[in-house]
């Protein structure tokens, strides 16, 4: 293969991946809310992550860490 295929290759790997993590994020989130209501559910949303507690979170298959890092993250942080 030549080297300008090999890079064609790679980059339309990237695109796919990017198109399988927004889709992906797109399942998780509401359809049809608005910008500021998709940012007050994520905000409620991750208020309650932080609150659960550890049996809870290993019930949804999360660590303690990784539900503090999602739910500190800002509110207009997909």
């Amino acid at each position: 293969m030549s080297g300008l295929s090999d890079v064609r290759l790679a980059l339309h790997s990237q695109e796919l991946e990017a198109g399988q993590e927004r889709l992906m994020s797109a399942r998780n989130t509401p359809s049809g809310l608005s910008r500021w209501a998709l940012f007050w559910h994520r905000r409620h949303t991750r208020e309650a992550l932080l609150e659960l507690t550890p049996e809870q979170l290993r019930d949804i298959g999360l660590s303690v860490e990784q539900a503090r890092q999602e739910g500190l993250k800002p509110f207009w942080r997909g």
